[in-house]
């Protein structure tokens, strides 16, 4: 996939079978069963849900993160690759009357990158839900993909993150769990 577009459709057809879907704050979405990942507009009018969200520049990553990153992070798409995450936030409006240097020290402070470089045995990709409208339901869409082999790690990953001063300003997560149809 090359676009910058995505929609995240939540449904009864698709690629990926939702092993489980769990709000961890906020107003929960309608359960589903299985998910697919759509470069562009999702046309299907039978899902129970859709997340869209675009990708951009990355707002928070200085160069040497971002080389580190882009050195250690493990392809999407790799047929190894049969286990996914989406896990769709939203953040305060406190977060988001905080300047751009208030938002990256807070950032700095939760570790976010060295957390992420810890347990980047994983494909990651970020959707920017804002730069679309002021009416999508989350902020970010985060998309990961990993080896069964790394599911305990990637649990490892989030529980840190969950525990950092930056996640006391989201207000909305969901955390859905795939395993690729046939996996």
């Amino acid at each position: 996939m090359t676009g910058r577009f995505f929609s995240f459709a939540g449904g009864i057809s698709g690629p990926w079978v939702i092993r489980s879907q769990t709000t961890i704050v906020g107003v929960e979405l309608p359960q589903v069963q299985r998910l697919r990942v759509c470069e562009g507009s999702d046309p299907d009018s039978s899902a129970g849900w859709v997340l869209r969200g675009i990708t951009s520049n990355e707002r928070y990553v200085e160069r040497a993160e971002k080389t580190q990153l882009m050195a250690r992070q493990q392809p999407l798409d790799s047929p190894e690759a049969t286990c996914a995450a989406l896990i769709p936030i939203r953040k305060s409006a406190a977060w988001w009357a905080l300047t751009q240097d208030e938002r990256r020290a807070i950032f700095d402070q939760s570790h976010h990158i060295r957390l992420g470089l810890k347990h980047l045995s994983v494909g990651r990709r970020l959707h920017h839900c804002r730069d679309l409208s002021d009416t999508e339901p989350f902020d970010f869409l985060t998309w990961f993909e990993y080896a069964p082999a790394y599911e305990s790690a990637f649990d490892d990953l989030v529980a840190e993150l969950r525990a950092t001063e930056e996640w006391r300003y989201v207000d909305r997560q969901i955390d859905i769990r795939l395993e690729r149809n046939g996996a």
